[in-house]
């Protein structure tokens, strides 16, 4: 197995560049982490790295935090979300935003009914180990998320409308 992992390396190394492996690792980072870290899995030098995650906060990918003297980095969600509202523009029309918004709403309420709270908050509270609501908690806070992106797209998509009219 770790022959393979080595393998997989190498081939990653040899077909991106340094600064496209560490972009790749920041847009996977949730938590704040050390630059040696992000240096280590995306295989490149960390002085490197720390000059591509200037460059990447610089351009709005990443975001930084102070611990001490340590600077820490993860991805910054503001941008991640920014570029899942302009995929939904570019791959799906103002209709189908529409119709999944709807959609969306309906699944919604199919969980207020079904668990008889008003949120994923209320049904984490509610749920005892091995309830079977566990498995909706994630499904609902997940379409509650889709549905505040399709809605900032369609309303960016209307801006947009309105502006060229």
């Amino acid at each position: 197995m770790a022959d393979i992992d080595e393998r997989v390396k190498e081939e990653w190394k040899a077909t991106t560049t340094g600064r496209e492996r560490v972009k790749e690792i920041l847009t996977e980072t949730t938590e704040y982490t050390k630059a040696s870290d992000i240096a280590k899995q995306a295989l490149v030098s960390e002085p490197t790295t720390r000059k591509y995650l200037t460059e990447l906060v610089d351009e709005g990918i990443g975001s930084t935090h102070q611990d001490g003297r340590t600077t820490l980095y993860r991805r910054n969600e503001g941008h991640r979300i920014d570029n899942r509202i302009k995929e939904l523009r570019r791959t799906h029309s103002h209709r189908d935003l529409i119709a999944g918004i709807q959609e969306m709403n309906e699944t919604l309420q199919e969980f207020r009914e079904t668990y008889d709270v008003g949120s994923p908050e209320d049904l984490a509270i509610k749920l005892e180990p091995g309830d079977d609501g566990w498995s909706d908690l994630g499904k609902w806070r997940s379409t509650r998320q889709n549905l505040a992106l399709a809605k900032a797209a369609l309303q960016v998509d209307e801006a947009h409308r309105l502006a060229e009219a």
